[in-house]
């Protein structure tokens, strides 16, 4: 049967445009549709906004800092507004990057919410067009808890059409996102509390990191309430919004962030007509090469639920279009991700947490905690490294790394090509450190902290 596409992506984000730039590289005729706007939740309203922000956070703590190296230099206030308009700037440059680059690649764009039809066919509303290929990279977004007046709160999304800074602020949640916003409004100017359930932040990174990152956070300035719910939110008559908690207490603030989780974006996709199963909580699941319950239906990146990271997105997207059109067939591999969170101070981490690694057999623990050169100077709180190896004991393989302090996300790119090509504690001990540097620790830690497993 003739189509009018070999491949339709749903979705435009950096998973489906990867993926359609490469097939049409390949020679496939290619289509792609976003509702919303090129780039996909990374670029417009995530991971690159997002770091802008923890940018200019960081900039009010090294003129803070200045002081104790010589430097007069007076923090005055910040100007919120100036900083949202480089910021949207930037992702508004970047969001037509993707549009000029499917262009250039040629393939077909549709501004347009894509919804199945049936197995082939895709509807954008009066228009239908079939495909041989259908490919669902729509992503996730982020939810509210399910209580009272939880329109009163904000979603992650919202932090980016904030007109002004909130003076009082409250994070609900304990991953990766809810810490990154507490950490870049508390250095922006804002109180900040965070509340979470569970006792620990970070659930599912390595133990230390956890106990680190929330230390750092709390000696910092941040309150961190842990085993606590938020049960209701109510907007009051002055604009502010009454927080009430689990164990009775309230707090009156001027935004409730939701960082609660996010959920994959499948709803009314009509992914029932086109017979593609969906898992309890929306995600698509799939095979080790992205195929759904229908063979010619695949699914990427967040919308899979597996690994939540745009780069994997990426990754699983090219090597999809090489099997599928390239005659090149590769999966990218979900085992020893390199990440980051960038908090204050940041994290880096690859490989597997001291307790994941200890399941499998014993492994030796490698662990430093120090004050780097330019903290020991400005005596700031809570901003003290670790840098943990988590060793195999038996071959040696380093299984896992972690650090928490300056640069941690730089310094992880370089140790996670040495993790994934199965790096030992030797091939550490061999390597001479670049020196003064936080980043020699990992190549000079030679006494075992312990064993684990």
């Amino acid at each position: 049967m003739a189509h009018d596409f070999d491949l339709f992506v749903i979705g435009g984000g950096s998973g489906g445009v990867r993926m359609a730039r490469v097939a049409a590289g390949h020679g496939a005729r290619v289509a792609v549709a976003e509702e919303r706007f090129w780039g996909g939740t990374c670029v417009n309203v995530g991971c690159v906004p997002k770091k802008i922000m923890v940018n200019a956070a960081e900039y009010g703590q090294w003129a803070e800092d200045a002081a104790a190296f010589g430097w007069d230099i007076a923090k005055g206030g910040h100007d919120w507004a100036k900083l949202a308009a480089a910021r949207d700037a930037e992702v508004a440059r970047l969001s037509g990057i993707y549009d000029r680059l499917l262009e250039g690649a040629g393939v077909t764009r549709f501004n347009a919410r894509a919804v199945f039809e049936d197995a082939h066919t895709i509807r954008m509303g009066g228009q239908t067009v079939t495909a041989a290929r259908i490919v669902v990279a729509t992503g996730g977004r982020a939810t509210r808890l399910d209580i009272p007046g939880a329109e009163h709160g904000l979603i992650s999304d919202d932090l980016f059409t904030l007109k002004a800074l909130p003076r009082r602020v409250a994070i609900l949640g304990a991953g990766y996102i809810a810490l990154e916003f507490a950490c870049l409004l508390h250095g922006l100017g804002a109180e900040v509390e965070v509340f979470h359930r569970s006792p620990q932040v970070l659930r599912g990174f390595d133990e230390d990191v956890q106990i680190c990152v929330a230390e750092a956070m709390t000696a910092q300035g941040i309150q961190m309430e842990g085993g606590v719910n938020a049960t209701a939110l109510q907007k009051l008559p002055d604009g502010q919004v009454l927080l009430r908690l689990s164990n009775n207490g309230t707090r009156e603030v001027d935004a409730v962030f939701f960082c609660t989780g996010r959920a994959p974006n499948t709803d009314g996709l009509g992914l029932e007509k086109a017979g593609v199963a969906v898992a309890e909580g929306g995600a698509i699941p799939v095979d080790d090469d992205h195929a759904t319950s229908i063979p010619h239906i695949h699914a990427i990146g967040d919308v899979t639920d597996r690994l939540n990271l745009t780069p994997m997105a990426t990754a699983v997207g090219h090597a999809l279009a090489d099997t599928l059109y390239g005659g090149n067939p590769r999966r990218a591999s979900y085992e020893n991700v390199p990440t980051a969170i960038f908090t204050s101070p940041p994290v880096g981490t690859v490989g597997l947490s001291e307790h994941e690694a200890a399941r499998l057999g014993p492994v030796d623990v490698y662990l430093t905690r120090f004050t780097p050169i330019r903290h020991t100077i400005s005596r700031r709180e809570g901003r003290r490294t670790l840098m943990k190896l988590v060793v195999c004991q038996k071959t040696q393989r380093i299984l896992g790394a972690h650090m928490v302090g300056e640069d941690a996300a730089e310094i992880m790119q370089g140790i996670g090509i040495a993790v994934v090509m199965g790096a030992t504690k030797q091939d550490f001990d061999r390597t001479i450190g670049i020196h003064p540097t936080a980043a020699e620790e990992f190549v000079t830690l030679r006494t075992r902290t312990r064993v684990a497993g």
